[in-house]
């Protein structure tokens, strides 16, 4: 009997390659560096200028700016309703999504065309439909203008789609039979959703989320008629931004604007942490 024999130093430069994967071609490399500096230029260059213009005058101006009753209050509303508004549309984005890929109903083209208005729409007309609505002179009877009602409804509206339309296309490629193995072995309804399916969405389902918080962090325009922008009760800091930069403080502003960017960052940080968890107790 023959046995296979290991070179100690091939394996070696087989597991050093595995890990370091294959040199760049001149193409490849081509295209690294014309991929890397695209995104300089449109993303690290602007952060990085935004993160120099909030510390030009020190930690203590920019513990001032961020600190200021104002700005802080903005702060708290923005992040708070954003928070808020990501968790209802995981939730109720991974429902309608599970709907529109499970189910078959009358009205359903019609529905997938209803969920890309948001997209579709821009902001400040979103804005004046909310207003129309639930405005004083709304046909609802139902008036939560300049109330944080309002906020969070604007925020709601503007980020629906985006945990729908990534959960769906994963939702639709789920292979039905490992559900109807598991079902044939006597597991149940929960079990093979909390087993089988929620560990293949919830990569999905975590972009999703990551896209609606960074959407509502950053909405403008559908508040500008609907909240009032009242200081201290429903001005977001997109609004307290922009009044920064019309009073010619880009200090103020670009130091609102970093901590936006690290509160971004650090949401974004967590939801990977418990996707890698969900996917590998899955």
């Amino acid at each position: 009997m023959t046995s296979a024999t290991v070179t100690p130093g091939r394996s070696a430069g087989n597991r050093r390659s595995a890990r370091t994967g294959q040199p760049l071609t001149r193409v490849s490399g081509l295209g690294l560096g014309v991929a890397m500096s695209w995104f300089s230029l449109l993303v690290l260059i602007p952060l990085a200028a935004v993160v120099a213009t909030a510390s030009a005058d020190g930690f203590g101006a920019f513990w001032d700016a961020i600190t200021n009753a104002q700005t802080a209050a903005s702060i708290r509303l923005t992040v708070g309703t954003a928070v808020l508004v990501t968790a209802v549309d995981v939730v109720m984005g991974t429902l309608i999504a599970w709907v529109l890929v499970r189910d078959r109903f009358f009205g359903k083209r019609a529905l997938e065309v209803l969920i890309d208005i948001p997209f579709a729409l821009p902001t400040i007309v979103a804005g004046l439909v909310l207003l129309s609505l639930y405005g004083p002179a709304g046909p609802l009877g139902v008036d939560i203008a300049n109330t944080r009602i309002a906020v969070f409804l604007a925020f709601l509206f503007v980020t629906l789609p985006f945990v729908v339309r990534t959960v769906q296309p994963v939702l639709a490629e789920l292979d039905r039979e490992v559900e109807e193995a598991a079902a044939s072995l006597g597991a149940s309804r929960f079990t093979i959703f909390w087993r089988i399916i929620l560990p293949s969405l919830t990569p999905a389902v975590t972009a999703g989320a990551a896209l609606s918080f960074a959407r509502g962090v950053s909405e403008y325009g559908s508040l500008v008629l609907l909240s009032g922008n009242l200081p201290m009760r429903t001005e977001v800091t997109s609004v307290r931004i922009l009044s920064s930069i019309e009073n010619d403080n880009l200090e103020n502003a670009a130091a609102v604007a970093t901590v936006l960017l690290v509160i971004s960052f650090a949401v974004i940080v967590v939801l990977d942490l418990i996707q890698r968890r969900t996917v590998r107790r899955g």
